[in-house]
């Protein structure tokens, strides 16, 4: 971004809609952490270390999807959830097979960027090598049933990617009634 840009971008700032926006961002956030470590917990639970992680991991998703659009959150939910589920699928079954391996990981995240090469989503390659990383690694710290961990971060990343896809809805919505016309948004007053 040019200097030029910048200025043209902060002179068009409007504080209430940034202050709004980010206190969608932060209750979204909240409540990702919630569905995870209170609700999702209770039907099914690893440890409470497990589940504090599981909420980190919802809310990282929900961070990752909530954009300035709901057409740019869809694009991130639909990034996040590819390299997700190329993320789960890979480990999944190298879990199944054998324990954690530092070697294995490298394996998985060579293979993950083959796979998502593959299907066109080559920018989706970071994503899913950070959640290959995440996986292997808790499955290192608790290798009993070690098999789980994909599982249940798909769940996490699937809840916080809906809960920011519907935050970014919620803005998006606020931003069109408040400009239709005849309207008058508190924005604007």
């Amino acid at each position: 971004m040019t200097i030029i840009q910048e200025k043209k971008d902060s002179a068009h700032f409007n504080a209430p809609h940034a202050i709004f926006r980010a206190l969608i961002l932060a209750i979204s956030c909240v409540v990702s952490f919630w569905l995870i470590t209170h609700i999702l917990a209770d039907v099914y639970s690893i440890s409470r270390d497990d589940t504090l992680l599981g909420g980190m991991w919802a809310v990282i998703a929900t961070i990752f999807v909530y954009r300035d659009s709901y057409e740019q959150s869809g694009g991130a939910a639909l990034s996040r959830m590819s390299a997700t589920l190329v993320s789960f699928a890979l480990c999944f079954v190298y879990l199944l097979i054998f324990p954690f391996h530092v070697w294995g990981m490298a394996a998985l995240i060579a293979l993950g960027a083959v796979v998502l090469a593959m299907m066109g989503r080559s920018n989706d390659m970071i994503t899913a090598s950070i959640t290959t990383t995440v996986v292997m690694v808790v499955a290192a710290i608790g290798p009993q049933d070690a098999w789980r961990e994909p599982i249940l971060r798909l769940v996490d990343t699937a809840v916080g990617a809906l809960i920011g896809l519907g935050a970014a809805w919620l803005c998006t919505f606020r931003l069109l009634s408040a400009s239709a016309p005849g309207s008058r948004s508190r924005v604007e007053q």
